[in-house]
């Protein structure tokens, strides 16, 4: 059967090495706060915790079942400015408040001008806040850093 023209150009060549993405073209974006940069992303993770059980009759035999799933929560760094969007944000939380949010992270191509890959967080919310590490002799970038919990994560 013949492939179409489209169809050739899309399949990878045998032994030919994938194009990987870079991990520092990336950006956050939710309907509330728009699209924000951020110097540095991590933690993003899932992880379904197994259930371990023994058959009767199976002897030494240990089996598993997948169990409760736990998702890590993601940490965000980003260059101090005078946007009060972030913290704003925090201070409904530290009010009493549970202001949830959907986030999306998004990886960009290599020119960071075309969206490769999205992961959603789905009802996220600021659970943990760390502030500026001054130093007089530093030169460095104020850095802020900001924790999110999240109830689910899905791959776009």
């Amino acid at each position: 059967m013949a492939t179409k023209p489209e169809e050739a150009a899309a399949a990878p060549k045998v032994g030919a090495l994938p194009d990987v993405y870079r991990n520092y073209n990336f950006m956050l974006s939710s309907r509330e706060m728009g699209d924000v940069r951020f110097t540095e992303c991590f933690g993003l993770g899932v992880r379904i915790h197994p259930i371990r059980y023994r058959e009767s009759g199976s002897g030494q035999i240990v089996r598993t079942l997948p169990g409760p799933i736990e998702y890590a929560e993601v940490t965000l760094r980003y260059g101090l400015t005078k946007t009060p969007a972030l913290w704003d944000w925090l201070k409904e939380v530290l009010a009493g408040g549970t202001p949830r949010r959907n986030i999306s992270i998004a990886m960009m191509d290599v020119k960071g001008t075309a969206e490769v890959l999205r992961w959603n967080l789905d009802n996220a919310w600021p659970c943990e806040w760390s502030g500026v590490s001054f130093d007089a002799l530093g030169r460095e970038v104020a850095i802020e850093e900001l924790k999110l919990s999240f109830d689910t994560l899905t791959r776009a």
